[in-house]
């Protein structure tokens, strides 16, 4: 699996799909607690952690209980567990779920790039 993390608009989707040969059909858009792991680029993974947080499931939990499905995948998140803590709890947590899957991800990933500007820089 490859991880894909960096902030919002700094090209995370356009590097991925130019690194990888991804065209349009290739890449599942999470916007909500929804994950079609049957492409081989998911994106917006941290939609896909705010629809789990708002219905109590822990996305942390739902990537290690499926792995098989996502081993060989490309996923991307954006980098919102830096910052300013939100004041909002419902927030806070979001970004607490969105971090603690990006670590375990991290750690099953062959390669973990971060994006910043459309330049990668490749932590691992």
């Amino acid at each position: 699996m490859i991880l894909i993390i960096g902030g919002a608009y700094q090209g995370k989707l356009d590097f991925a799909k130019a690194a990888f040969a991804l065209s349009e059909e290739d890449v599942f858009s999470c916007t909500g607690d929804t994950i079609d792991f049957s492409k081989r680029c998911v994106d917006r993974i941290e939609e896909f952690t705010y629809g789990c947080v708002q219905k109590g499931v822990e996305p942390k939990t739902f990537f290690q209980t499926h792995r098989e499905q996502w081993r060989d995948s490309i996923l991307i998140c954006q980098d919102i567990f830096c910052g300013v803590v939100p004041m909002d709890p419902d927030q806070r947590e979001w970004r607490q779920a969105t971090g603690r899957l990006c670590q375990y991800l991290a750690g099953e990933a062959s390669q973990v790039s971060r994006i910043f500007c459309g330049l990668e820089q490749r932590l691992k």
